[in-house]
């Protein structure tokens, strides 16, 4: 160990490509990879050699390595609260790390708490033992409607369609009161505000619908880390079980939800994979948190017979095909679909007229 030597702290950014390619080639030389979500790198530096760097995207910590000839010194200690420092900078103050099973103990000592574990594959940190209890509190306190089946939802809509709405209307038809989460990142065509307007205005008629912005514990498929799960279906298997025990443990039993609605999925293999993971860790995994019953919905479908998706509009659009794509979502989606979303072209003023 050079616990006697001090190490000197530098940030890269992700943008500078010959620094970026030096850390990627330590994170080799440690068995990690890299995760193109990362903005900001913090990199422990003794006669300029990097011996320990983490990556900083948004409000997690990524690709953490320690050279093997400081582990067991105080770096990752010193390193994880640079890392802080620099996200506290950025304005993130709850950051979350995901790491292997192993070095949880390692992680607790520079103050994150686990949240979820799955089996010997990944672990789930936060930086404060009270963050989700206290979420969890805020949701009961201020959302809470008893009822004996409490339904839950949650959907990206990008954009919302109609396929969107008659899976809020089933749900809610089958439910004593339907708690819908919008999901919160913004890595969609359509942001996070526009998004979840679209869902409040769309369900709007439902007078058994609370629409709920996603939080951090609701996590996005595009930035879950893949640095230390080499292979992707391993990647997708533990991002739908962190997600989706996070959802059982905490979500669920702060709003007493009994039952996730979902609809089937005839295009995109990833998320029929997801949904059937639904069925093992909602219903079947061993878990102090009651069982949630899972129900997929046959999708609604066109006047063709083609089941309605959100990435059809997407297309749609993109080829200016802006009366086909009218007819795929509810009027109150129009106004929206006029502004194109933030990385969508403008459309013609035609499409809120089109039928």
């Amino acid at each position: 160990m050079y616990t006697a030597r001090t190490p000197e702290f530098e940030v890269i950014k992700a943008g500078n490509a010959q620094a970026r390619e030096e850390v990627a080639r330590f994170l080799a030389r440690n068995g990690l990879g890299i995760d193109d979500d990362i903005s900001q790198f913090i990199v422990a530096l003794y006669q300029r050699q990097i011996i320990a760097c983490t990556g900083i995207a948004g409000n997690t910590l990524k690709c953490i390595a320690v050279d093997s000839g400081w582990r067991g010194s105080s770096l990752i200690l010193t390193l994880i609260h640079e890392a802080e420092l620099l996200a506290a900078q950025n304005g993130e103050h709850q950051l979350f790390l995901f790491t292997c099973p192993d070095n949880v103990k390692s992680f607790r000592g520079c103050g994150f708490y686990p949240l979820v574990t799955v089996n010997n594959c990944a672990a789930l940190m936060e930086n404060t033992p009270v963050g989700i209890h206290r979420y969890c509190s805020q949701l009961r306190s201020h959302h809470f409607v008893p009822g004996k089946n409490i339904g839950a939802i949650v959907m990206n809509a990008n954009p919302f369609t109609l396929g969107h709405q008659y899976l809020i209307e089933h749900a809610a038809s089958q439910c004593d009161w339907l708690h819908v989460f919008v999901v919160q990142e913004d890595v969609s065509a359509f942001s996070f505000k526009e998004r979840f307007a679209m869902v409040r205005d769309g369900s709007r008629h439902l007078k058994n619908v609370t629409i709920h912005p996603g939080s951090a514990y609701i996590i996005s498929r595009g930035t879950f880390p893949g640095y230390f799960l080499k292979d992707k279906q391993v990647i997708d298997k533990v991002y739908a079980a962190i997600d989706l025990m996070l959802f059982r443990n905490y979500i669920a039993p702060a709003l007493n939800i009994t039952h996730r609605f979902v609809g089937t999925e005839p295009f995109c293999q990833l998320t029929a994979e997801y949904n059937r993971a639904m069925h093992h860790w909602l219903e079947n995994a061993t878990s102090t948190a009651a069982c949630i019953h899972v129900h997929e919905i046959e999708r609604r479908t066109d006047g063709n017979d083609v089941p309605v998706s959100a990435s059809a509009v997407r297309r749609l659009l993109k080829e200016n095909q802006i009366a086909a794509a009218s007819r795929m979502v509810p009027a109150t989606t129009r106004a929206f679909l006029n502004n194109g979303g933030q990385h969508q072209p403008r459309l013609s003023e035609s499409l809120s007229a089109a039928v």
